[in-house]
This record gives C-alpha cells, structure tokens and sequence, in this order.
C-alpha cells in the first residue's frame, strides 16, 4: 500500500501544477479539500467505521482539529508554492519537513532518533539547490 501512496503522492503534485494555471492557490486548495472530504467520508462509509465517531475522546478530538488546521495551512502554502514555483524545487523543500518531523516525534513524543535515522533522512534535503523560487 506505501507504494500506491508514492505514487498518487507523486501524481497529486503534477495534477495539481497542471490544473492551477489561472486558479487562485486558494481556491484551488478548496477545491482539492472538498474532493479529499469526499474521497474519506467515502471510505470511512464503506468501511463501516462511521459509528467510532462517538467514542473519540474529547483529548483526541483536539488534537485531531490542531492538526486538521496544521493540515490546512500545510496545503495552502504548498498550493501558493506550486503556483508560483517550479515543482522541482517545491517539492525538495517540503521534503525537508521530514527532518523536522523527526525533531518533532523526538521532543513532543519521546521516539528515539538513531545516527542512522538522521543521516538517512538528512540526505533526502539538496543543500546545493537554490530555495529562492517564490517571487
């Protein structure tokens, strides 16, 4: 299944380069929300797991809204990104936020970080690339 992820993951960046020629970022970042909304409402209803709903705990369902809204803000300045930039050097950046993220597990959540780990996901950032692509 992490392969088919790779993929639309891949897919999603194109399509969306594609199809915002001449659409507000913001806009298009609706747009590509209420699809998103549809497609796991969808899959939340064909799997039968919409009755959880009423036992999510109030502590999750903060946590889930922060990150609804980290989401959201995530989308709209990747969406302004890929308008206003070239995909390849969009795409480079917000990869660095794999590394972060590890910082993030490490400090917030006590996950351990390996050299291993570091080093790994380090090289994924281009460090020679010139990051300057917004107006």
């Amino acid at each position: 299944m992490q392969y088919y992820r790779l993929f639309f993951a891949a897919a999603t960046t194109i399509l969306a380069k594609i199809g915002i020629g001449g659409v507000d970022s913001n806009l298009a970042t609706a747009i590509r929300t209420i699809v998103v909304l549809l497609m796991a409402w969808a899959m939340v209803f064909i799997t039968s797991k919409g009755g959880g709903i009423s036992s999510i705990s109030g502590h999750s369902w903060i946590f889930l809204i922060l990150s609804g809204l980290a989401t959201g803000a995530s989308w709209l300045c990747y969406f302004y990104a890929i308008k206003n930039g070239e995909v390849n050097k969009v795409v480079s950046i917000d990869k660095c936020s794999l590394v972060l993220t590890i910082i993030f597990a490490a400090v917030f959540l006590g996950e351990s970080v390996t050299w291993k780990t570091i080093l790994g996901s380090s090289s994924i950032i281009d460090r020679d690339h010139n990051h300057d692509f917004i107006e």
